[in-house]
């Protein structure tokens, strides 16, 4: 081995990778295409197994992980959708570094491999979708910064940024950014995602499902992206050349591989039957297309007979591998990494990574009521606590799924009996609460307590991955159970939700014995601690919702299947996400409450104009109009052939106008001019976490790129910068900040 030349150290990367594929046989080649990598043993080449996860902590559901008696856990933060509600970028990047850490300390242990399959950047259309949990929510560019974030943390090595080839850069771990693409139905009713064909239109794609992608690869730089299983369009999204080489490879540039879902190219063949192809035609079809690795054994099993019938090309087969074994070596996986070499077990489950966990749950949990400022409460007032619901000492549900096994769990009578003295009511056994006998009992406790928490919401038994739901209600006698124990109360009543999707909670809202309302999401096995800190104040919430939350007769409106963003008027279907519903709401997205107040106030001044110069070459762009709308005479221009050097600048101050020092996160929207069909009502191109001492201000200055933060995505898929009058909207409601800003084109 020291005489092959993809063990010289001092060669580059690419080089050797040409080596080691060079010397394989074509039958040591396909048996590497498999996520249970089966080496080459003559060549010195061990097995590996890819299939890592770490969605939000390091995982045991991919076969390359386990945990064992010298790391038997691993720490869990909370879920995606409650971590995303913090809208803190710093947090998401940290989360990263940390599970980075744990995971390569897990890898010098031999428990671990190096390439991580997460995180899953699918955008929530659908308040149905099983898998809300795992996401960062509706909004696609909140959904690519947390994408770009996340990804840095796991992968980015200390002073290892300034490389001439990135395709070189050095890693920490591999990250993985899924499903790709048009990605979110998953078992509804008689559809299943194995089945799934996805109608889109080019303007959604561009505009909704692609863009965290797109992000993930350009800012977050991630070296694999994975397909999924449904087709787009038609075409199985693995097996779409335009989908993986195209856009993926050369218009976004991956520095990766290109991974499929697991078992994707059987379901093609099996469900899709897409062109009724044998096995070995679709193992060729994805090969093609630009599909490096199957998480699967499809590939090892039909490439080589597929590559004999001459329906495939082992060149193919060749730069496949030189994807993935380029990822290995920049991972050190030939050459060790010293800065990494140190970790071992003691660095995972550390005291600071647990805290960092319960910090990210009591970032991210969002107050939706607290009529008369009933939260939070004091400790010395209200000793006596009933704590009741199916959640009331939840372990594994506060956790969600891809989870591994948590360090430890703070069950919420757990985190409450910190505050005071607690008694336990479940009132349903479980979150299906299929039966009300138990009702009573908690009804009886309630009547001599000082204060009651009713922790209620759903669980993977409700929304999951291959498990979409059909309401947006409570299951079975939990509004019951919320609404009896609100009437016995003597004291005030503090209902927790738990879920990752909306649920319609109207009846609590608008019930005056109900005090306060928090949402938790799944806040992870410290979970019970951030809820009990931010109820009696020693954290001051400053979350917002990642997420609409819709009455319940939306999903009347609309079958999940339809992929449409826009409203559809002939078939009556609304539009989806704060972009495009303007119906009513139970909680609107960006939605959260704080133990104090926040405002803001303009400081310099409201008027920006911007004026693009068009070269004489230069053409305009139409656009569709409102039927009273004269056309202007360039209704917009496409941003690739505009100078984007332009920045719009605002300052403003916010300000805390309570007596409680706090967090706020200050949501800035674009609104396109008015007179245009079919765009957003606004579209949220920035955000920041601002903490501000009670009665004090932080002046904030947001720079935003003309052609990042003003453009839109026409009705024919281009993306452009249109004429008139723009809005910039700082914050959400009645304390809202409205700045106009006009832009206009001249030769």
């Amino acid at each position: 081995m020291a005489d092959f030349s993809f063990c010289d150290k001092s060669l580059p990367y690419d080089v050797r990778v040409k080596d080691l594929v060079d010397r394989m046989t074509v039958a040591e080649k396909v048996q590497n295409l498999g996520h249970r990598n089966n080496g080459a043993h003559r060549l010195g080449l061990p097995k590996y197994n890819w299939w890592s996860e770490a969605l939000h902590g390091v995982s045991n559901v991919g076969s390359g992980t386990h945990f064992n008696q010298t790391v038997p856990a691993a720490t869990s933060f909370p879920t995606v959708i409650l971590t995303t509600a913090s809208f803190n970028e710093t947090l998401w990047k940290t989360i990263g570094q940390v599970v980075s850490t744990e995971a390569r300390a897990m890898y010098n242990v031999g428990l671990a491999g190096l390439t991580f399959w997460s995180p899953n950047v699918n955008v929530v259309r659908d308040p149905r979708w099983g898998r809300t949990t795992e996401t960062p929510g509706e909004d696609p560019f909140v959904v690519g910064r947390y994408a770009a974030n996340y990804v840095r943390g796991l992968q980015d090595v200390e002073r290892c940024d300034d490389v001439d080839d990135l395709n070189s850069r050095p890693l920490k771990v591999s990250a993985c950014c899924k499903h790709y693409a048009a990605y979110d139905v998953d078992a509804w009713l008689t559809v299943d995602r194995y089945h799934f064909d996805a109608r889109v239109t080019e303007q959604d794609m561009v505009e909704t499902f692609l863009r965290p992608f797109e992000m993930c690869i350009k800012e977050g730089d991630v070296s694999s992206v994975m397909c999924s299983y449904n087709r787009v369009d038609g075409i199985p999204a693995c097996a779409d050349p335009k989908l993986l080489k195209q856009t993926i490879r050369d218009e976004w540039d991956l520095h990766g591989y290109i991974v499929s879902d697991c078992d994707s190219i059987q379901v093609m063949h099996d469900n899709h039957r897409w062109l009724n192809e044998t096995q070995e035609e679709a193992a060729a079809q994805v090969l093609r297309a630009g599909l490096d690795l199957d998480c699967g054994d499809y590939y090892p099993k039909y490439t080589l007979p597929a590559i004999r019938e001459g329906k495939a090309r082992e060149g193919d087969v060749d730069k496949a591998l030189k994807n993935l074994y380029m990822v290995l070596m920049r991972l050190g996986y030939f050459d060790g990494n010293p800065a990494y070499e140190s970790l071992g077990k003691d660095d995972v489950c550390t005291k600071e990574h647990i805290e960092l966990a319960a910090d990210a749950a009591r970032q991210g949990i969002v107050l939706l009521k607290n009529e008369n400022n009933t939260l939070p409460l004091d400790p010395t007032k209200y000793k006596k606590i009933l704590v009741t619901g199916p959640h009331a000492n939840a372990t594994t549900a506060m956790i969600g799924n891809y989870a591994g096994i948590p360090c430890r769990y703070v069950t919420p009578v757990e985190g409450f009996s910190s505050y005071g003295e607690v008694h336990l009511a479940r009132g349903c056994y479980d979150v299906k609460c299929t039966n009300s006998w138990l009702i009573h009992f908690a009804v009886d406790a309630v009547k001599n307590e000082d204060a009651s928490i009713i922790l209620v919401g759903l669980d993977l038994s409700i929304e999951a991955e291959s498990r979409d739901r059909t309401d947006l209600l409570l299951p079975g006698y939990q509004t019951e159970l919320i609404n009896k124990v609100a009437d016995a109360a003597a004291g005030p009543v503090i209902l927790v939700i738990l879920s990752a999707g909306g649920v319609d909670i109207s009846f609590a809202k608008n019930n005056p014995k109900i005090k306060a309302i928090l949402w938790a999401g799944y806040p992870g096995a410290e979970g019970g601690q951030a809820i009990a800190d931010v109820v009696y104040g020693k954290y001051n919430p400053g979350g917002k919702l990642p997420l609409t939350w819709y009455n319940a007769d939306y999903v009347d409106q609309l079958p999940i299947t339809s992929m449409r963003l826009r409203p559809v008027d002939e078939l009556g279907y609304p539009g989806r996400t704060y972009k495009f519903y303007n119906g009513s709401t139970v909680y609107p997205f960006g939605y959260g409450l704080s133990y104090t107040r926040f405002n803001y106030n303009l400081k310099c001044d409201s008027q920006n104009s911007i004026t693009q110069l068009l070269a004489p070459h230069q053409h305009c762009h139409d656009m569709l109009y409102t039927p009273s709308t004269d056309a202007p005479p360039c209704p917009a221009v496409v941003i690739d052939d505009l100078d984007c050097s332009h920045n719009v600048e605002i300052v403003f101050e916010v300000n805390n106008i309570g007596d409680v020092d706090g967090t706020h996160v200050v949501l800035i929207y674009t609104q396109p001019p008015k007179h245009y069909v079919g765009l957003p009502l606004k579209q949220l191109v920035s955000f920041e976490r601002v903490f501000v001492n009670a009665g004090e201000s932080r002046k904030r200055k947001i720079s935003l790129n003309v052609c990042k933060s003003f453009a839109v995505v026409s009705h024919t898929a281009y993306t452009v910068l249109p004429y008139g009058e723009h809005t910039v909207v700082i914050g959400d409601g009645d304390e809202a900040l409205y700045v106009p800003v006009h832009v206009d084109f001249s030769y």
